[in-house]
């Protein structure tokens, strides 16, 4: 019997590794990025002190709902990094969740890198 691999599993994996390497600081926080099958979240965290510092998703009522998900996902990343910028935050470093860097993930960085977020 073929058994098919589980693909989340598989995504926590690649998760795990990429946070060994990966942390947040106060100055320059993590952008943690999860992506469901019809909405897309990021946050800034900060790792020292266990605090999330701005939020945004595909379920904020000043996206849009309409369009398509890529679309929708760069909106979110613009919006990230307005919040982000009002904490006074530029830089950050880039947690994809073990998700491919590409597709809503690529939208969703290349949306913050627009509104100024350096990674």
């Amino acid at each position: 019997m073929v058994r098919k691999p589980d693909s989340n599993a598989q995504r926590l994996k690649r998760h795990r590794r990429i946070r060994a390497k990966v942390s947040g600081t106060p100055e320059i926080p993590r952008l943690c990025v999860f992506r469901s099958l019809s909405h897309i979240y990021a946050q800034l965290i900060d790792d020292v002190n266990g605090r999330t510092l701005a939020a945004a998703s595909s379920l904020d009522k000043s996206i849009p709902s309409e369009g398509t998900k890529k679309e929708i996902a760069r909106e979110v990343g613009k919006l990230i990094a307005e919040r982000g910028k009002a904490c006074g935050i530029e830089r950050v470093v880039f947690d994809r969740g073990g998700y491919i860097y590409h597709g809503r993930v690529k939208e969703l960085a290349d949306g913050a890198r627009e509104n100024g977020l350096k990674f």
